[in-house]
């Protein structure tokens, strides 16, 4: 039997801005976090390198902001940037005051320890050894278990937002463990459901992040931009049973070096700055190393520091890879890109608000204007925490105005059957990644970007048939949902004729004068989606 919730605010998705805001309406509002999986399967609890914040008396928040202006290829909106960077050290201190153990310089009480990474002109990185998500993940889920006012849905996956005169008023999710489609309703939804890099075939991403967020806000009218910059981060550990395990960017912070099979450097070839390149720039680097010699992998030496110095500040790498027979004290790590962070996403303003009244977005699913054409290192978790915050004093200051939604119908499930040919999703899933990661990769041309398009049409019109037909499961949803993601990418990388950040084509190498955001609108191809 289909169950029927009301609270104050529903929020989808427990990772760190989900979980943050969570926290901060605790003690007036009741709310309900929905998570796809268990609670700790977001990407924040994987999460390596760390927050950027200024700290250092060497350092200033313009610094903060040119650095995050620079790596973004012209694309950062400075109001957005400025508001993030200006917020951050309010945002630690929360996170502080929430029971995040930070690293301390050694040998000085109260001074936190910072790394550097790449694209940062200073010592900004403020981190709990390499394992920062892990930290903030247990601690935020820790005090939000305690909080009477939050109650946590495991293993429930939204299927589309409800709208009921031209508001949000909840959503409809399916209870994997009952099999069952229930209703929740809320007089505020947030969407903090992450990215969406499971649309590729590699990625260095947990198996949620499949664009749920943004295909839901699509289908119910928000407006979307910047698809087109997907970020591969140029360090996933290559090995035939590591799963997805991402090699931080503060090992190349540290001294950590990119080399060939034969010892040799090359990304001094590419970059001044050499490791410490911005990520498109790595990526594209290793990328190209691999096509030119027929490489499956390149190499990330950091064995020429003291051990000491490794096992300390890279702990979880250590152990990790040493549990694949790979001693990074003594061995270099054999490392290739994969599909990292989605730099677009829905359109926001400061306090997470969507072209749809009552519906709010949050984290790595939205577009803020912060990353431009290609996220600086770290920038991310600030961004979740900074938005997570104001999105919640602005719930507070509007709640008392937001009256209960009026009851939304229940799901129907009556005119649909139990299919026999589940192979259909099986294949269409495969299918679809192996396209995005053949044609819609680190470099694109127009030929690839039409054939992907072309073919991702036809797999929509058979998910949207099977849709229809059939009792839905959580493959079917992600899969519906990525299809609409995977062509929100490739109609963005169709519309941009040049070459920035993380978005490189072969048949526009060069940047146009005027920068500018490629926006999507519902009914530009709502008929295909």
């Amino acid at each position: 039997m289909n169950r029927h919730y009301l609270y104050d605010v529903l929020i989808i998705g427990s990772g760190a801005s989900g979980l943050s805001l969570a926290l901060s309406l605790a003690s007036r509002l009741k709310v309900a976090v929905i998570c796809k999986n268990a609670v700790t399967e977001g990407s924040t609890y994987y999460a390596q390198g760390g927050i950027a914040v200024v700290l250092d008396e060497q350092d200033s928040i313009d610094s903060h902001i040119s650095d995050t202006m620079v790596a973004g290829a012209g694309l950062c909106h400075e109001d957005a940037v400025r508001f993030t960077v200006e917020n951050s050290k309010a945002a630690i201190d929360w996170l502080v005051d929430q029971g995040v153990e930070f690293d301390l310089q050694q040998g000085q009480q109260g001074v936190f320890h910072l790394t550097q990474e790449g694209g940062h002109s200073h010592r900004r990185i403020i981190h709990s050894a390499d394992a920062t998500g892990r930290a903030v993940s247990t601690t935020l889920i820790g005090r939000a278990t305690a909080e009477p006012n939050i109650t946590f849905f495991e293993h429930h996956i939204a299927v589309d937002l409800i709208t009921q005169q031209d508001r949000c008023t909840g959503a409809y999710v399916l209870d994997q463990n009952r099999d069952e489609v229930d209703c929740f309703q809320a007089r505020y939804t947030v969407l903090a459901c992450g990215g969406a890099s499971k649309v590729y075939l590699y990625s260095s991403n947990p198996e949620g992040n499949s664009g749920d967020g943004i295909a839901m806000a699509w289908r119910a009218g928000c407006r979307i931009a910047n698809m087109e910059f997907n970020q591969f981060h140029p360090t996933c550990l290559y090995h035939p049973s590591a799963r997805s395990f991402l090699i931080s960017e503060a090992l190349r912070g540290e001294g950590g070096l990119l080399k060939l099979p034969n010892g040799e450097r090359f990304m001094q070839h590419y970059d001044e700055r050499g490791e410490l390149a911005p990520r498109d720039v790595v990526a594209r680097a290793i990328d190209h190393e691999m096509k030119r010699l027929g490489l499956d992998y390149v190499y990330l030496d950091i064995s020429h520091k003291p051990a000491s110095f490794i096992r300390q500040h890279f702990p979880n790498i250590a152990s990790q890879c040493l549990a694949l027979g790979i001693d990074i004290t003594r061995q270099p790590i054999p490392v290739v890109p994969a599909a990292h962070y989605t730099c677009g996403g829905i359109m926001v303003d400061h306090h997470g608000g969507t072209d749809v009244d009552g519906l709010l977005a949050i984290g790595e699913t939205t577009f803020t204007g912060l990353h431009g054409a290609n996220r600086m290192a770290s920038n991310s978790l600030l961004e979740c925490l900074v938005y997570a915050r104001s999105a919640s004093q602005y719930i507070l200051d509007q709640i008392d105005r937001q009256p209960m939604p009026p009851a939304a119908p229940a799901w129907d499930a009556s005119r649909v059957t139990t299919s026999n040919e589940d192979i259909t999703i099986s294949h269409s899933w495969h299918e679809l990644r192996q396209v995005m990661w053949d044609y819609v990769g680190i470099v694109r041309s127009n030929k690839r970007l039409n054939r992907a398009l072309a073919r991702i049409q036809l797999i929509n019109r058979e998910v949207s048939d099977y849709y229809r037909q059939y009792h839905i499961n959580s493959d079917l949803i992600e899969l519906r949902n990525l299809v609409v993601v995977a062509e929100l990418i490739v109609q963005c990388a169709i519309a941009r004729k040049e070459s920035r950040g993380l978005h490189f084509t072969v048949d526009y190498p060069d940047l146009l004068p005027q920068a500018s955001d490629t926006i999507l609108s519902p009914p530009d191809f709502r008929q295909s989606c």
